[in-house]
This record gives structure tokens, C-alpha cells and sequence, in this order.
């Protein structure tokens, strides 16, 4: 659920306490799927949700009064795994409730993406920043000696 008027949780760990029994246990459950699709990812709180980083974000999930969110933060990417159909969506989130998780295997194949996604980024902007670096790179001075 939003926690308004709260201070931001420090880390995932405490962000999880705040929830009633059901929420976390279905949360924790989704954080280590993430995790296990992701080793290596960082937990941070980003934008009061935890937030997997690898290579960027990578993937957050929320509470909410009526639901809990998963967001692969990309629409595309939910519009391309046709199991994700069986569950609410809104805006690059996919919606569940605690009883009725999604599916280990769709968790694992969004992460996966995701993580190719943040790949494929890194290294567009890897080699905007070379060609932007080659570009301003100043000329070699000519050898030869001025006429005198």
C-alpha cells in the first residue's frame, strides 16, 4: 500500500515490514524470483518501490490497498509475453493479488528481457559516448617544421 506521509523506507527489507502478513509473504516471494532471474541485481528504494538494479533499472514492485504491482518498467515488454494477458496491466505494471501470484516462468522470462534491454542500451549509449569522444578529440599537430 502507499505509504504516505511516511518516511521512505531505508531498504527493501524494512519497506516489506510495513506490509500486512500476505502482501509481504507474496513479495518476498516475488523478490527472490527476481533475484534468482537477476544475480547480481542491487535492491535499492527507488521512487518509494523497490527497485532491482543490473545495468540500470531493471524491474520494481509495489503494494497497493487493492493490488500488488510488478513493473517490468516497459509496456512493450509486457505486450510481448502473451501469459501476461491473464492479469491486469496498467502503464508498464502488471497486477496481481496476493493468492493469485504470477507465474514464476513469466517473472523469470520479464527479468531476462529486461535485463537484455538494459544490455542493449548500455551499449548504444557505450558507443554514443565514443563517437561523441572521437569526434571532439583534437587533430595530431603536423611534424613538419614552419619555413623560416
Amino acid at each position: 500500500m502507499p505509504m504516505r506521509g511516511i518516511p521512505v523506507a531505508k531498504d527493501v527489507e524494512h519497506w516489506l515490514s510495513r506490509l500486512e502478513p500476505e502482501q509481504r509473504a507474496a513479495l518476498e516471494k516475488l523478490r527472490a524470483q527476481i533475484l534468482k532471474a537477476a544475480p547480481g541485481a542491487e535492491e535499492v528504494i527507488s521512487y518509494g518501490q523497490p527497485t532491482f538494479k543490473l545495468h540500470g533499472h531493471l524491474v520494481a514492485f509495489g503494494a497497493f490497498k487493492k493490488h500488488l504491482s510488478f513493473f517490468p518498467m516497459s509496456s512493450t515488454l509486457i505486450r510481448k509475453f502473451p501469459e501476461a494477458a491473464a492479469f491486469a496491466t496498467s502503464s508498464g505494471t502488471l497486477q496481481f493479488q496476493p493468492d493469485k501470484p504470477i507465474p514464476a516462468a513469466l517473472i523469470a522470462k520479464m527479468v531476462k528481457a529486461r535485463i537484455a534491454q538494459n544490455l542493449e542500451t548500455a551499449d548504444e549509449r557505450a558507443a554514443s559516448a565514443a563517437k561523441k569522444r572521437a569526434a571532439a578529440k583534437p587533430r595530431p599537430k603536423s611534424k613538419t617544421k614552419p619555413k623560416s
